[in-house]
């Protein structure tokens, strides 16, 4: 016997919206001040020279230039040359 009898969706069947997280310029483009260069949640790539980590951990360029990605200590990092 079913215990659901009349309802329309199953309880447990909803997921919330994808985040769009991720790298959104890559190493050797070029950006202009404001744009987002990642959307991450916590600091997977910390930001260096040129750039800015706002307060949900999305980095933007400060200025024009081209994106770099290095290394330092074994952390990762974003920078604008």
């Amino acid at each position: 016997m079913a215990h659901t009898k009349a309802q329309k969706t199953v309880k447990g069947n909803r997921d919330s919206q994808s985040k769009r997280l991720g790298v959104k310029v890559y190493g050797g483009s070029l950006v202009s001040p404001g744009n987002i260069i990642i959307r991450q949640r916590g600091t997977k790539v910390n930001a260096g020279s040129g750039t800015m980590l706002g307060r949900d951990f999305t980095i933007m360029a400060l200025k024009k230039g081209t994106v770099k990605f290095f290394q330092k200590r074994g952390e990762a990092y974003v920078a604008v040359v």
